[in-house]
């Protein structure tokens, strides 16, 4: 018998597959634990229209890391730390101060998604990557003054 799959299930798939399994394990197992649902046309139609528009809602995405990422590239960003003189910074720049600051460029990003290899605690100019998903990442300049 023909299942689509609602849930992960060790050693027969993953969610969303339709895969072939002997009668008695969907009927006595899969199917009253609601891990699966039986492959009629009405459900395999349905499951491909699922893939299709989540293969589009990645293209979708995917695209707008590539057009961030762009702007990144081209963007330096000014951030003011309060600072006790001789180019020393008082505490660390963090990268929730580095997101504020794309945000108000109007660049929403996560704070999660820059990537600082070190603590900023001088006054100068440093490059940050960014991670947008799917394997895109960009490089950011990010001019630290002193307040």
């Amino acid at each position: 018998m023909k299942v689509i799959l609602l849930q992960d299930v060790k050693g027969k798939g993953k969610k969303g597959q339709m895969i072939e399994v002997s009668d008695g394990y969907a009927r006595n197992f899969m199917l009253p634990k609601k891990l699966a649902i039986e492959a009629t046309p009405d459900a395999i139609n349905t499951m491909r229209m699922n893939d299709k528009a989540t293969q589009e809602r990645i293209a979708r995405e995917k695209a707008e890391a590539l057009a961030t990422a762009k702007k990144l590239r081209e963007l330096t960003v000014t951030v003011t730390a309060k600072g006790g003189g001789a180019g020393r910074l008082f505490g660390s720049v963090t990268n929730a101060e580095i997101a504020d600051a794309l945000a108000k460029q109007g660049i929403k990003l996560d704070k999660r998604k820059i990537v600082l290899s070190d603590p900023i605690k001088n006054v100068g100019t440093y490059t940050v990557t960014c991670k947008l998903g799917y394997e895109i990442s960009a490089p950011l300049t990010v001019k630290i003054e002193e307040a």
